[in-house]
């Protein structure tokens, strides 16, 4: 190579060209190509390997086994890829051909950097922006990984040494610390140049089927490429003058602020463009994203629809199973398992969000345990899935972590191995098909993977196991066996109230959250027992939500032994749920207030919660049932010497409803406060008192108590 005077190299500025449109006028003027296709990934993988390899002398620091890790990856994306097969030999030709004339320009000296980046465009005409960029890069990697590797070996290599001492790079080694921050802005820019020649090469590889020229994302990040081009190639003209400055002058090479200043300069507008660039690949992902996900969950739709001839099909639309990884874990054994695990089963799929309440998850480990004590009965024939629903618009952090890995082996049954292996579709498809907001939900699949039941939660809240195979029909047969009785109302909650059912004794149920009303009425009620002779088993079932007020109230009744009260608030959630299922559970069958006995009882439970006064609901466990709200039915209990004689000769549950009957008045103000449903809310609801049409109200409560 000549020797290049350092004072005209210096002279040569980067911003010779003042007018950028006028110089891109140009760039576009050399455009031509002319359909020859380049398999661009593969040649890019060889340069990047070979800056990565130059990197560790470049800096004079042996780096290799820092590096090591991603020069194995290139390595092994070369073979995957075939390069040799790939790259035809009018690539390689151009390639020389390129490299030659960056040198011949370089080392000449006196031509403006412009003026050789547009001589390179013109030598590559005839490619696409994606082929211009990746070949001129190759071309720049063979002169550069030539300059390194003569300077990495020349120590062990007796050849390398005889050429380091003609191109006199032992000097330029010696003189290493007052080069430093020229080779650091070298590798800086070619660290930039790589970035962006990837970005280029990923764009031209998209899926044509998911995202075409002109979607709008793809023009804009498409426009940019032309400019990102040429400041690459401009780039790699510099950093060729760089070396050759070097080789050519030796030890009497004096370090230039100008061109480290013109090498860093250069770094940060390739560095900005790979900024832009890369924000608009993103944006071309998510627009991708967004297709394939449609198109999954239109697939998703079909084969749900389908029949087939088990369950797998299903499952395996339903739950990603990665090639290194188990779908599902066992929540006891913390066994890993595959889906054939679940072939020809009935699959409870229990959907829930990372915040599964602790009641619910105790209520659905006590079922599952008693259906799995008794493995032999056709009710215990299921398997339960957890599918954990994760918002994907928020990272997967710590918190969700933790939540879930808490979460997940309290389950003894089966459930996901991650969250991620439900793909978006799968959770588009859980919130619009069926219904998930939030609120868990049980959808069950036969064993021909036939949804059944898109959520079968209030079915196993108010039977249990016995509500097995937990389809429609199965729910309208047990409803059609139902009477409202207090045994519906309690089932097996608390044993104390089933054994006073057995024994035909009165049973009061009462709740609220006013404690001097409960004193007055629960004192009120053993004054009338004693009067009648008879006895009255209170139990106070407090209120829907319990928090630390029902706690309170319940402590204050056992501590004074005002009655009956309920272990645990575990236990007043699951009485006021399995109510609020009854009602979710009609209202799926079409039921109302007004065509059906049960609907409207479980009503008036249900408006006596929402009252925010006392209650009570006495019943010998038989279909007759006396229930007031807390005003009414303590007025009657102060009032029972005028009825007492009526209680002699009816006997007193019919004579304390025929006075409440009395006390009844027509004007009255009910208020139904439900959950947020997980389906859709009838829009017409009749009063279970008057049968009037009720009105509909939005209510938003935060309970912190």
């Amino acid at each position: 190579m000549a020797v290049v005077p350092q004072k005209t190299r210096q002279q040569r500025s980067m911003f010779a060209a003042s007018d950028d449109s006028v110089m891109m006028k140009q760039i576009h003027a050399t455009h031509a190509p002319d359909g020859r296709e380049l398999y661009a990934k593969p040649l890019l993988h060889i340069v990047e390997d070979i800056f990565l390899r130059a990197a560790a002398m470049s800096t004079f620091v042996q780096q290799q086994g820092a590096h090591q890790a991603q020069l194995k990856e290139l390595d092994e994306k070369v073979l995957q890829n075939g390069f040799h097969e790939m790259i035809d030999t009018m690539s390689y030709n151009k390639i020389n051909k390129i490299s030659y004339e960056i040198s011949s320009k370089c080392s000449e000296g006196g031509e403006e950097d412009h003026a050789t980046t547009l001589a390179i465009f013109n030598l590559l005409s005839n490619y696409s922006w994606d082929a211009k960029v990746v070949l001129a890069l190759a071309a720049f990697a063979v002169n550069y990984g030539e300059f390194s590797l003569v300077a990495q070996i020349y120590l062990t290599n007796p050849l390398a040494k005889a050429v380091a001492l003609l191109k006199q790079l032992p000097e330029i080694i010696e003189r290493a610390e007052d080069l430093k921050p020229q080779f650091e802005a070298l590798t800086n820019l070619i660290r930039a140049m790589t970035d962006v020649a990837k970005c280029i090469v990923e764009l031209k590889e998209l899926p044509s089927q998911y995202i075409t020229p002109d979607t709008p994302e793809m023009l804009t990040a498409t426009a940019h490429i032309p400019t990102a081009v040429y400041w690459i190639i401009r780039s790699i003209v510099a950093c060729t003058s760089q070396i050759v400055g070097l080789v050519g002058m030796g030890h009497e090479y004096t370090a230039s602020t100008t061109e480290t200043w013109e090498l860093s300069s250069l770094a940060h507008k390739v560095s900005n463009i790979h900024s832009h660039l890369k924000k608009q690949l993103a944006l071309c992902y998510q627009h991708i994203d967004e297709k394939r996900n449609i198109e999954s969950y239109l697939a998703l739709v079909r084969l749900l629809d389908s029949v087939h001839i088990d369950n797998m099909r299903i499952l395996k639309a339903l739950i990603y199973a990665k090639d290194d990884q188990l779908p599902l874990i066992h929540g006891s054994t913390k066994k890993g398992g595959g889906l054939d695990l679940l072939r020809t089963k009935t699959v409870l799929l229990l959907i829930s969000d990372l915040e599964l309440s602790n009641d619910e998850l105790t209520q659905l480990k006590q079922i599952y345990s008693e259906a799995r004590e008794q493995p032999g009965r056709a009710e215990s024939q299921y398997e339960i899935v957890w599918l954990p629903v994760v918002d994907r618009s928020t990272p997967w952090d710590e918190t969700k972590r933790k939540q879930f890995e808490t979460l997940q082996p309290m389950m003894p049954w089966y459930s996901v191995h991650h969250p991620s292996l439900m793909n978006v579709a799968v959770i588009r498809y859980i919130k619009e098909m069926w219904h998930f907001n939030k609120k868990a939900l049980i959808v069950v699949l036969d064993p021909q993977g036939k949804v059944v039941n898109p959520n079968a939660i209030h079915m196993v809240w108010i039977w249990r196991s016995l509500a097995f195979p937990f389809t429609s029909s199965r729910e309208e047969a047990l409803w059609n066996e139902e009477t409202w009785k207090m045994k519906l109302l309690v089932d097996g909650i608390d044993q104390l109230i089933l054994s006073s059912i057995n024994e035909g004794k009165l049973i009061c149920l009462y709740g609220g959250e006013d404690i001097e009303w409960i004193r007055k009425f629960t004192e009120a009620a053993k004054a009338v027992a004693i009067s009648a002779g008879i006895h009255i088993e209170m139990v106070y079932v407090g209120k829907s939500n319990p928090r630390e007020n029902v706690r309170k109230i319940n402590s204050t009744i056992f501590k004074e032994e005002l009655s009956h009260v309920f272990s645990s608030l575990h236990l007043i959630w699951f009485f006021w749920v399995r109510l609020e299922s009854m009602w979710h559970s009609k209202v799926q069958h079409k039921r109302a207030a007004d065509n059906d006995p049960i609907m409207q009882e479980v009503m008036t439970m249900l408006s006596f919660d929402g009252s925010g006064q006392g209650w009570a609901v006495i019943s010998k466990g038989s279909d007759e049932m006396a229930k007031a709200r807390g005003d009414t039915i303590l007025k009657s209990f102060v009032d029972f010497e005028s009825w007492k004689q009526s209680a002699k000769e009816k006997g007193f549950l019919p004579a304390l409803i025929d006075h409440l009957h009395l006390l009844h008045s027509p004007t009255h103000c009910n208020r139904l406060i439900l959950p947020e449903a997980t389906g859709s809310i009838p829009e017409r609801i009749v009063c279970a008192e008057c049968n009037r049409p009720m009105e509909k109200f939005i209510m938003y409560r935060c309970c912190t108590d």
